[in-house]
């Protein structure tokens, strides 16, 4: 199998990796992962149908849930976007909009503590007005983004006794 993908890839990045370093090289030793993990990126933000979850919404909350990893590096792959209400949902602050706010209660609780989810927590957004493929990529999007706090963390820690 070939990487399909420009390297560096965001978690080379998120991960501090240096180019010429070997924790780099040796990603490359798995292709599938590198594919696989940047395939998933490209489809929670930019789906050829966003459901009506505009990718700069879904680039707002996967920059609020990176927030929680005090990473800078994470941080730089989600820019503050133009859109103030989308700004204020990216700085981890709470949205005026009832929706955004429905949306930001939930990332915190999935960042912070994804047990706590309950059945409650998706009526809520369901109340909010989403509909049910909206959390289900909503869902996706969060996982997506918590997966990369771990990996990108893993990757620093390796990079830095390399």
């Amino acid at each position: 199998m070939t990487i399909h993908h420009a390297r560096p890839d965001a978690l080379d990045r998120a991960g501090g990796l240096a180019e010429d370093g070997e924790v780099y090289k040796l990603r490359a030793l798995r292709p599938e992962f590198l594919n696989g993990a940047e395939d998933c990126r490209v489809a929670v933000l930019t789906p050829h149908n966003d459901l009506g979850l505009s990718p700069a919404l879904r680039a707002a909350i996967a920059r609020r849930v990176a927030l929680t990893a005090d990473d800078e590096r994470l941080l730089t792959e989600y820019p503050v976007p133009e859109d103030e209400a989308l700004a204020t949902l990216s700085r981890g602050e709470m949205p005026e909009d009832d929706r955004l706010a429905a949306i930001a209660a939930h990332a915190d609780m999935i960042a912070a503590n994804p047990g706590a989810s309950t059945r409650e927590s998706l009526d809520a957004l369901l109340a909010a007005g989403l509909s049910v493929p909206q959390v289900i990529a909503l869902s996706e999007l969060l996982a997506f983004a918590c997966f990369q706090i771990r990996v990108a963390h893993g990757l620093s820690l390796l990079e830095e006794g390399a």
